[in-house]
């Protein structure tokens, strides 16, 4: 006979003992009334959970997905695209938990970026792209020299602390890990390259970011990365950015709160 299958739940070791503390399992992670739904779409639930610990409030960040084909779920994927920044040194935020239900459905669990904030609500406050364009190119130099894509390069998924030291950059991390992956082989590396940065592109249309700051952050990247030129690369971005916009349409009339963004804790 063959073995009946079982929830599971792998919890990093900084938190196995709030979790007992809490009493979380896997199956309490989908039912737990402490843990708020902020925005709930077809394939997922993104939440948040507030405990305390050592007299001060830890928010933590709860990805539900709903069943999913074949044997590796979208938690798998998201906690792989964790590792595999962390293992690049691309700063990205920590993963606390994951698992998954007998029934297919699958959980991620990640710490709060404390002091952080989504590059688009930061630009959308401040009107100063200036100060984001070079940590931001640069990271995402980072990102494909070392061999990864992410799928969702969207300026929402980089995620600012400013410092308070005015000749200091800020602090950035890439967030939304489920999509990052290694970049494939020679012949269609550049097409993913290409959607990450027109990802970017189109999300900097609709911000107070003027042609000639996207034309320097393209610069900047073509320079960290030691490209030739970015004539050539941003002709294809144009072309793709256009595409994407034309999807978006379509997600946003079917799906209106898919792009909202994760609350403050």
């Amino acid at each position: 006979m063959f073995a009946k299958t079982k929830d599971t739940l792998h919890v990093t070791p900084r938190y196995q003992p709030l979790f007992a503390a809490l009493n979380l399992t896997a199956r309490s992670l989908f039912t737990d009334p402490r843990i708020i739904v902020w925005r709930s779409i077809t394939e997922r639930q993104n939440c948040t959970l507030d405990v305390v610990e050592a007299g001060q409030t830890l928010r933590l960040h709860v990805k539900r997905y709903q069943p999913a084909r074949g044997y590796q779920t979208p938690a798998d994927d998201e906690s792989r695209g964790i590792r595999a920044l962390e293992y690049e040194k691309i700063p990205t935020a920590p993963l606390v938990a994951h698992g998954k239900l007998t029934d297919g459905r699958s959980f991620i669990v990640t710490e709060n970026l404390a002091g952080h904030r989504a590059a688009d609500k930061w630009i959308q406050s401040s009107s100063d792209f200036d100060k984001l364009l070079e940590p931001t190119a640069d990271l995402a130099a980072r990102l494909h020299d070392r061999g990864l894509h992410h799928r969702d390069l969207y300026l929402c998924h980089f995620f600012v602390n400013e410092s308070p030291e005015a000749d200091t950059p800020p602090d950035i991390k890439l967030i939304d890990a489920a999509r990052v992956a290694r970049l494939p082989g020679l012949f269609t590396r550049q097409r993913w390259i290409v959607k990450d940065l027109a990802q970017f592109w189109y999300s900097t249309l609709a911000l107070p970011i003027t042609n000639d700051q996207r034309t320097r952050w393209l610069a900047r990247y073509a320079e960290a990365r030691k490209l030739k030129s970015a004539d050539r690369l941003r002709r294809s971005i144009e072309r793709k950015s256009a595409s994407i916009a034309r999807h978006d349409l379509k997600l946003k009339a079917a799906q209106p709160t898919r792009n909202v963004s994760i609350p403050g804790a």
